[in-house]
């Protein structure tokens, strides 16, 4: 399984004893899940897993998982189209970080949201998480789809770079993804501390506002864009080009009184 999972030994134990014993058999039951297109029940999960890695679950253990984490087949959601909606509203948390955007270490506080890249009448999203401590961008992923997808993949992304999140606070608005069981058993599996803005107050994610703003003046109204996949590139091209060599506005934000 270590194997699997490309982890020393000391780092699964680690974890294993850690809050949440079932992160790293989410990460093997989600990748089979994702493989098969969102299709397979929990019965068909515990085949893929001992197909694929000769590795035996129990399967309750993979049913309670599977539901721990909101991973459901897609069949069932078109079914069962409200289903989410109540849980939704209950995953709604507190703002943590009542615009005191300043940090003195990384890993305290990362921000993140989702913008949209339109051009032509085309659109693709945006999701975005920067660490506050130096304003870089750990993660992001670009998608034509605004689901609760595109914004697991750039929390696990973000998690996988920088390992040692225990304590981590990370803030957005009250977005349905930011609300989905996945997200909040991700956060609450790696100790991630989940932080809502309030309704309607875009002041409490201005470091997002902002960072997605220069992006937008610094590609989409800086260059001859000729189509959406121009535009894709030169964003890519432009996040490395910030965490790498643009300076950064060290600036204050301003706090709540």
């Amino acid at each position: 399984m270590l194997e699997v999972l490309e982890i020393s030994r000391k780092t699964y134990y680690q974890y294993r004893n850690a809050e949440d014993k079932d992160y790293y058999d989410y990460v093997l039951i989600k990748e089979i899940f994702e493989e098969n297109k969102r299709t397979y029940g929990y019965r068909r999960v515990c085949e893929g897993i001992k197909v694929k890695y000769g590795i035996t679950f129990n399967h309750k253990k993979v049913a309670r998982i599977m539901k721990k984490y909101g991973l459901k087949p897609e069949y069932i959601k078109r079914i069962r189209p409200n289903y989410n909606q109540k849980r939704i509203q209950e995953n709604v948390k507190p703002n943590l970080v009542n615009r005191k955007f300043n940090t003195n270490r990384e890993n305290q506080i990362w921000v993140t949201d989702i913008t949209y890249l339109i051009f032509n009448n085309k659109r693709l999203y945006l999701s975005t998480i920067l660490d506050l401590y130096d304003r870089k961008v750990i993660a992001y992923r670009i998608s034509k789809f605004n689901n609760n997808q595109l914004v697991i993949d750039t929390l696990n992304e973000a998690i996988a770079k920088r390992k040692d999140v225990h304590g981590t606070i990370i803030h957005s608005d009250q977005g349905f993804q930011y609300t989905s069981n996945e997200y909040k058993a991700i956060c609450e599996s790696n100790g991630i501390q989940i932080s809502m803005s309030r309704k309607g107050t875009p002041i409490d994610d201005s470091p997002m506002e902002s960072f997605h703003g220069i992006l937008k003046k610094e590609t989409l109204y800086n260059n001859d864009i000729k189509n959406i996949k121009e535009y894709q590139a030169l964003v890519e091209d432009w996040i490395e080009f910030y965490n790498t060599k643009r300076l950064k506005n060290r600036k204050k934000y301003k706090t709540s009184s």
